[in-house]
């Protein structure tokens, strides 16, 4: 990879499939970027590079890049596959673009103690994937034919879509009179039948019906 690779892809700005960092402090909140990106559609963490964009670089940016393999190989599960280029801006400055592909074992996760945290990329920010999400990933690894029964909450699911247009879980459990784990096993489900759309949010997800 090429300066002028780097810098244009810092001018695209941050985004779905780009992350920029000025050096790796904090390698443990870093690896939340580098789950979200692996777990969304993969894309690409520069170090060395400012919030605005500006290809500043880092000095000894070996040993930023160090520190964050480290953090990657200890704390990311399962182990996650990536490449990392080096881009010299003068002799003690560089840049370090870390390569995070769409992981064919998602959903990844950060383990710390008997927690593990999984997140996703929305618009230009890391967040954490709700249980939905974190379904919704395990089945996209493997798609296969899903095969339901359509019933009265299946029912009452698509009136209400087709009235609000979109719903949340809790929306969906209260309104169907199901506990949340019912209303989720199902939302969840028509996802992987793709007869609905997961939207996730900082917040609270909503579902829509798929176009």
């Amino acid at each position: 990879m090429t300066l002028q690779e780097v810098k244009s892809l810092a001018a695209k700005g941050e985004g779905l499939r780009i992350e920029f960092k000025k050096k790796a402090a904090y390698p443990e909140k870093i690896v939340r970027e580098v789950i979200a990106l692996a777990n969304t559609e993969g894309g690409d963490l520069l170090i060395g590079v400012d919030d605005d964009g500006t290809v500043s670089g880092q000095r000894f940016i070996e040993e930023e890049i160090f520190v964050m393999e480290k953090a990657i190989r200890e704390l990311i599960f399962p182990a996650l596959s990536f490449e990392v280029f080096t881009i010299k801006l003068t002799e003690k400055k560089g840049v370090a673009v870390f390569r995070i592909p769409l992981s064919p074992d998602r959903p990844h996760y950060l383990k710390t103690g008997d927690k593990k945290q999984s997140f996703i990329r929305v618009a230009d920010r890391s967040v954490q994937a709700s249980r939905e999400v974190w379904e919704v990933l395990k089945k996209s690894r493997t798609p296969e034919d899903v095969v339901f029964t359509y019933g009265k909450k299946e029912e009452v699911l698509m009136k209400a879509l087709g009235e609000k247009g979109k719903i949340t879980m809790k929306e969906y459990s209260k309104l169907a009179g199901i506990p949340f784990f019912l209303a989720s096993k199902t939302l969840v489900r028509l996802v992987a039948a793709n007869v609905l759309t997961i939207h996730p949010q900082e917040t609270e997800d909503f579902f829509t019906i798929k176009d």
